[in-house]
């Protein structure tokens, strides 16, 4: 038995931010750097009143629309969101109601972001084959726009919004082979928002404005990150995962077909292909068109590999996922 990605769409916002944007508004960037180190050029930013669920439903709207599953094939549905519509209840819930879906198909999400497929992944092979499901719509979808502050540079250059929406199915043969998924609380405030949750709720004082060392400007309720201390983890650490993945698996680095990793930054991709000697042919990439879009990042680069012919059914692909966490994820499948 094989668990298999039977389809994948997905869905950007309409509208489109590019770097002359961004650099109207502040003319004091270096957007020329900037966009060098982190390779994005463009990204599409979600409405104020457009949620990840919104994003979601139009992704999973083209699923249907392309005729390969019906509503009524599906047997569960798992979102994977860090800006739920609501508090409670999960996004997946709201899902349910919208497609009007039986009772019998059962909804959960859960909280990752940018290992969140291959976390995702992982999640539904053990729900396929221990047979609670046939047909699993695992769903991706993020707005970090809305936890990013306009004049802090070093997010607002990197991230997009956007949803991935993938039917994942058994088969009798092909599939994922192997799976690895770490990680790491130690460094969790290398990428975090500080308020916002229970611990520190929203307030006067965490809307005041700061300015971190680098001219960034931001409040308690926006993302903070230490670009340079994730970059560190995930060089060291997913290298080394992948490297564990390929031998225990008896496989070298040349024997995989393409390398999908996460749209984290061309910094830190660039890194991964020098540290693992992988040839660049092999590596996709459409960071430049779209941006860091979060756990969606993976299923739309997927997407865009198989549109562009770079990916072919057969091909023997390793994804990677890592991020906010620490979290850290890499698996080998015959597409």
């Amino acid at each position: 038995m094989g668990v298999i990605i039977k389809h994948i769409e997905y869905y950007l916002p309409e509208k489109l931010v590019t770097n002359l944007d961004l650099a109207k508004d502040n003319p004091e960037w270096n957007i020329e750097k900037i966009e060098e180190k982190s390779g994005v050029k463009k990204r599409h930013i979600a409405e104020p009143n457009e949620t990840a669920l919104d994003l979601a439903i139009k992704a999973v709207d083209k699923i249907f629309r392309s005729g390969v599953i019906s509503k009524d094939e599906i047997d569960a549905v798992i979102f994977c969101t860090q800006s739920h519509d609501y508090v409670m209840p999960a996004n997946s819930f709201l899902i349910h109601k919208h497609f009007n879906f039986k009772q019998n198909v059962w909804t959960f999400d859960y909280n990752l972001a940018c290992s969140g497929y291959i976390f995702g992944l992982a999640i539904t092979r053990g729900i396929l084959e221990t047979g609670l499901a046939k047909n699993v719509l695992l769903i991706n979808s993020e707005t970090y726009s809305k936890y990013i502050n306009p004049k802090d540079r070093s997010t607002s250059i990197l991230f997009g919004d956007g949803a991935a929406a993938s039917v994942i199915s058994v088969e009798d043969v092909g599939g994922i082979v192997d799976v690895i998924l770490s990680s790491s609380g130690e460094k969790f405030d290398s990428f975090y928002i500080p308020a916002g949750g229970m611990k520190t709720p929203k307030s006067n004082d965490t809307k005041e404005i700061i300015v971190d060392n680098s001219g960034n400007v931001k409040t308690l309720e926006n993302i903070h990150m230490n670009g340079f201390a994730v970059w560190q983890f995930i060089s060291k650490n997913v290298s080394e995962q992948i490297n564990t993945l390929l031998e225990r698996n008896y496989l070298g680095v040349n024997d995989i077909d393409l390398y999908v990793f996460h749209q984290a930054s061309k910094l830190t991709l660039d890194s991964l292909v020098k540290s693992l000697k992988i040839d660049k042919d092999k590596v996709f990439l459409n960071l430049e068109n779209v941006g860091n879009t979060v756990s969606a990042s993976v299923p739309i680069a997927l997407k865009d590999a198989e549109l562009s012919g770079k990916l072919k059914k057969g091909d023997l692909v390793l994804l990677s996922g890592f991020g906010v966490g620490l979290s850290w994820g890499s698996i080998i499948m015959r597409y």
